[in-house]
């Protein structure tokens, strides 16, 4: 094992222990959480039909984007197996069952999954979806996998899940207020908890790294510097729908949430804005010359990136989306 490697390994060995320990913060009971049927109509209840009537027409308000937006969301929801077995071939942790990494993997993984689950079974009720259209849409973005620029790293894999639960919050958060705005208060309770999840999930990675910068800040330093100028891609980036090449929709699904303001460029760099100020980078001591040119970089990225976005036009393509039911 090289000198790099066996590093890593001894930080990831370090942090599992950390995990063990606030695991119960970043994670809410099984027997107490939320349950999709805690939003959605009862099916053994006596007023189901009229439950779902009910769903239905206030469904049939929302904005075609939004509608697109969501069902790009809840694609991106379920494709949660990709995202668990990238997670475990993260290199340097233990894969012992009771690890704090493979633990914090099934249990991240169990909160998570439910996100899917109920954004489906609301998008179905809805009438609104073309269901197949949709499902294919989901079995293609697993059996297609993703390469978001991480490798097998911890480092840059935290990195990536600090930003990226961060981003999801924003998205499902906005939709939330779009939904209400809409009338349908349903769907503004359903993302609003789905957003207050990733928001709990993104405290436990950014501080997973906090921990990483704490103990080795050059390594995590440069890490950070890659996965900026690589960018961070979304998780559905390869997304398409029947007959489309791998990633064809996924521009025209980011289109739609650009026009809502959902998820946007200035949000992109404000989370970026965010982690600088949280990993405290712009303070940190004791950095070697490649540390030191990696934290030069960071630091100027955010107003360069935000000169680009304020120049940023929204996009006006009239784009029809399978999974729409007409």
């Amino acid at each position: 094992m090289s000198f790099f490697a066996e590093k890593r390994r001894e930080v990831m060995l370090h942090i599992e222990h950390y995990m063990l320990e606030m695991m119960d913060s970043y994670l809410k009971p099984i027997d107490t959480n939320w349950q999709p049927t805690d939003f959605l109509p009862v099916s053994t209840s006596e007023t189901f039909l009229q439950d779902i009537k009910a769903l239905r027409e206030n469904a049939n308000d929302l904005s075609y984007d939004l509608v697109a937006v969501l069902i790009g969301d809840t694609i991106t929801e379920e494709a949660l197996p990709t995202y668990e077995s990238w997670l475990a071939m993260v290199e340097g942790v233990s894969r012992s069952e009771e690890g704090g990494w493979m633990r914090w993997n099934r249990h991240w993984t169990a909160e998570e999954n439910r996100h899917g689950d109920l954004l489906n079974k609301y998008l179905y009720l809805s009438g609104r979806v073309d269901m197949r259209q949709m499902e294919i849409s989901t079995q293609y973005l697993i059996a297609d996998g993703f390469d978001i620029g991480t490798g097998h790293d911890p480092y840059r894999n935290f990195i990536y899940t600090s930003f990226q639960e961060l981003a999801t919050n924003i998205s499902h958060r906005r939709v939330a207020s779009l939904a209400k705005k809409d009338g349908d208060t349903l769907l503004s309770k359903i993302c609003g908890v789905i957003a207050s999840d990733e928001a709990r999930h993104a405290k436990a990675y950014k501080d997973f790294m906090s921990k990483i910068f704490e103990v080795d800040p050059n390594e995590a330093m440069i890490a950070f510097e890659d996965m900026m100028r690589k960018k961070i891609v979304m998780p559905a980036h390869f997304l398409r729908e029947m007959g489309m090449k791998m990633g064809q929709t996924f521009g025209h699904f980011t289109d739609a949430a650009q026009r809502l303001g959902v998820y946007t460029a200035v949000d992109y760099v404000e989370i970026m804005q965010q982690l600088i100020e949280e990993w405290k980078l712009e303070s940190m001591r004791d950095l070697n010359e490649a540390g030191e040119k990696a934290r030069d970089y960071i630091m100027a990225l955010p107003n360069r990136l935000l000169r680009v976005a304020e120049r940023m036009k929204n996009p006006t393509i009239d784009y029809k989306f399978s999974w729409i039911h007409a």
